[in-house]
């Protein structure tokens, strides 16, 4: 959820709402498997944004990700409120009752179930209280509580033979210490393999643009990985070489194809020299080579 002024918005929060809008089903998949047992996802739909007013806050916020799906136990539709959390909000459970009681007004005839999920995405791992209640003298005169996940506390590890294309998204933001991060890497490469065959372009490049938000991709680090892709496994080398949106920024793609046609240049010279020492005419070794003439005599001479 963000302020109508998003001037304090963190950048690649839209983009992580994308992510969550289009794969959907997955990130159920991927975090609540019992939940999406309950759900079919044949019928969801993303709703339109909604204006609420927080009165604690007195501010106008909007619902980006509010989604209705069916429930497969009575066959009724229900909300699904998604909310992405990427800093620390000490009232951030009082602030998801508020927004409950807010769509529960509005939606309660037309959906009898709201299903809200908080998705902590900070960097030192927060995550808020999962519930918020009040009592008074022992009885509780409300218990709100939703769903929530924080991908700081997922082991990354668990994640990397899934197929699933929100695993590749989110692998970096999961937690890893960083004499793991060339593993992780490497391991998020495989996973892109597998899903390309998958996917559309459009939706790999959506993966990708997210996941180079929280890798912050090392040019050098990559270089060598895909050095030694090419050198052990070059069919899948070149396939990522077509795939990584960074390597193309950087000139890496450019550059790994100059330097393997410097080496087919070097391995040529040695060939033709072995050739004419061993008596062959230049007409031969050109022909053999498939170069020029001119070559052959240049070498010759040099």
């Amino acid at each position: 959820m963000h302020r109508e002024d998003s001037s304090t918005a963190i950048p690649h929060d839209e983009a992580f709402k994308k992510l969550l809008q289009t794969f959907f089903a997955e990130f159920i998949a991927l975090f609540f498997p019992e939940l999406d047992k309950l759900l079919d996802h044949s019928q969801t739909r993303l709703l339109m944004q909604e204006l609420l007013v927080d009165i604690v806050g007195e501010e106008a916020r909007t619902l980006d990700l509010l989604i209705e799906t069916r429930y497969r136990e009575t066959d009724a539709f229900v909300l699904v409120h998604l909310e992405p959390q990427s800093y620390r909000q000490e009232d951030f459970a009082e602030r998801m009752f508020i927004y409950f009681s807010r769509l529960f007004e509005r939606h309660r005839k037309a959906h009898s179930l709201i299903i809200p999920i908080a998705v902590f995405t900070t960097d030192d791992g927060w995550a808020g209280p999962d519930h918020f209640e009040m009592s008074i003298a022992g009885t509780n005169i409300v218990r709100y509580q939703y769903l929530s996940v924080s991908l700081r506390k997922q082991d990354w590890r668990k994640f990397v033979a899934s197929d699933n294309p929100i695993a590749a998204a989110l692998l970096a933001k999961m937690g890893y210490n960083k004499k793991d991060k060339r593993e992780l890497r490497i391991a998020y490469l495989r996973m892109l393999l597998r899903l390309r065959g998958r996917l559309d372009d459009a939706r790999m490049a959506l993966i990708m643009s997210v996941a180079d938000l929280y890798f912050e991709p090392s040019k050098e680090e990559d270089e060598s990985i895909l050095r030694e892709w090419l050198n052990h496994e070059s069919d899948k080398g070149e396939i990522l070489m077509e795939l990584m949106p960074a390597w193309k920024r950087w000139g890496i793609e450019e550059g790994m194809e100059q330097g393997m046609e410097k080496g087919r240049e070097a391995e040529r010279r040695v060939i033709a020299l072995r050739m004419l020492d061993k008596g062959a005419k230049p007409e031969e070794v050109a022909d053999i080579l498939g170069v020029s003439i001119e070559e052959i005599m240049k070498l010759r001479q040099s």
